[in-house]
């Protein structure tokens, strides 16, 4: 058996292999154990698969437009199964590159499905307990299951689908978003439960591909977590693209045939519908992965699947940490990644402090993009801030119109009192790349006044974050 590690990770998904990485990094003799594959759902079945789908989505999109660019694109079409070989190539590399970084960074990489079997107590460490797992083959170099000593042990084992009683997944019908990934055929029917950021974005790709495409929202307000300007002006687009949207509808129960589901769908007044489709996804949310870890028998706090941490990883049990989707929201590959670096640094002893999930941005990769990052008007408003509201609509951009893209719209908040930037919404084409410039501004404490005097580059799509702060206070130019 090896030596004594100092940080043992359970899960090397985007928080794991980060934060064993940055232990490694400040010398910490680290180990990182996974049951499936390095870089996590993230990687192999989230974010970047699914973004290499939506891309295929958006160059068919655009090969059916070409007229509109003056060129010339006869008999498009596409190869469902070359579309996911594709996706799942772009998965595999990166899953090469998680292990190669690990490699050079001396992170043990240990095979199996671990159990805490104790937490580290004055010099005694924590023990590990890791069983040989059937789930995949390990990696070229991982270490064999069997039992590990470390000083601090992190869980970062993320989340999975939460699944409705009567509506669970079958994987042949009802699908997660494994098998939404991966589809032998494209189906011609549709029906999303659940318009988050997973649901939509499955919608706007299998619409764009072809397939009639129904969304039910159980709130009044697709997007939920989204201003809800913004998020009206994409229900606009979507419907405009044929998708269906039912809001303030539950899925109430499920009928499967040999080649259809049937949904029973009540709405708010009580009346009750049928819709049937060929398949239907149900992205409702997901639930933390924590069976198996022994947190329970250790006495470490868990609400509603979720590991409580003081924010900076800890939990209640000395020596044992938790970062990711397996501590709470927001569930996102860079929340859990920032989460990871804090967490080794809080242990190595340097300064840090608990992140402020208020500047931590979201993206939806349909189509249109969206991307937000701080309160909402609602919400600022909610909070008792006297707000000033600025917006710029994607149509007075010139780069915008030269793109062919002069649908969209960018909203921005702040408080009318000292000019703090509250909030930053977005809905257009290439917004996913452009709140980062309100997240940095808000993390540096940039007032309005900084904004309206920052030259912005043109013509670029940028611009529109400019004028919507002018707007704001009355100054905005182009409109």
């Amino acid at each position: 058996m090896p030596d004594t590690y100092d940080i043992l990770i359970i899960g090397a998904g985007p928080g794991g292999y980060v934060a064993a990485i940055r232990a490694a990094q400040l010398g910490f003799k680290t180990a990182v154990v996974d049951r499936e594959h390095l870089g996590g759902i993230c990687l192999n079945w989230g974010c970047i698969p699914t973004k290499a789908l939506l891309r295929s989505a958006e160059i068919y999109h655009y090969m059916q437009h070409a007229s509109d660019y003056g060129l010339s694109a006869k008999e498009v079409g596409f190869d469902t199964a070359a579309i996911v070989k594709r996706s799942r190539g772009v998965s595999t590399r990166l899953n090469g590159g998680v292990g190669m970084l690990l490699k050079k960074n001396k992170v043990d990489v240990i095979w199996g499905e671990a159990t805490i079997t104790a937490a580290a107590k004055g010099n005694e460490p924590g023990r590990v307990t890791v069983k040989e797992t059937t789930r995949a083959p390990a990696p070229k170099g991982a270490l064999a299951a069997g039992s590990y000593a470390a000083k601090h042990i992190i869980v970062a084992t993320g989340a999975r689908p939460r699944a409705i009683p009567g509506i669970e997944p079958d994987k042949r019908q009802i699908w997660t978003y494994y098998e939404a990934m991966v589809p032998e055929t494209m189906p011609k029917s549709l029906l999303v439960m659940g318009s988050g950021a997973i649901g939509i974005e499955f919608a706007s790709f299998y619409r764009t591909m072809g397939a009639e495409v129904t969304v039910i929202e159980l709130l009044p307000q697709i997007l939920p977590v989204e201003d809800a300007e913004i998020a009206g002006l994409a229900r606009k687009r979507f419907e405009k693209q044929g998708i269906r949207i039912l809001t303030g509808a539950k899925v109430t129960k499920v009928e499967k045939s040999a080649d259809a589901v049937t949904a029973t769908i009540e709405t708010g007044d009580g009346k009750a519908q049928q819709l049937t489709a060929e398949k239907l996804i149900s992205a409702v949310g997901v639930v933390g992965n924590i069976e198996g870890l022994g947190l329970d028998t250790l006495g470490v706090t868990i609400e509603r699947s979720i590991v409580v941490t003081d924010g900076l990883g800890r939990t209640n049990v000395p020596g044992v940490y938790a970062i990711g989707d397996v501590a709470g929201p927001p569930m996102l590959a860079h929340k859990a990644e920032h989460e990871g670096v804090l967490c080794v640094e809080t242990i190595k002893g340097l300064h840090t402090h608990a992140m402020d999930k208020a500047k931590i941005p979201g993206c939806t990769y349909c189509q249109p993009q969206i991307a937000s990052v701080g309160l909402t008007e609602a919400k600022a408003k909610e909070q008792g801030f006297s707000v000033k509201v600025g917006r710029f609509p994607f149509a007075g951009n010139g780069k915008a119109i030269a793109l062919g893209e002069p649908d969209g719209l960018v909203k921005t908040v702040f408080d009318a009192k000292t000019g703090q930037l509250l909030g930053a919404h977005m809905v257009g084409a290439e917004v996913t790349e452009l709140i980062q410039g309100y997240v940095v501004a808000m993390n540096l404490e940039t007032t309005e006044e900084d904004l309206m005097h920052t030259v912005f580059p043109h013509p670029t799509l940028s611009e529109m974050m400019h004028e919507s702060v002018l707007d704001a206070y009355g100054k905005v130019i182009h409109t």
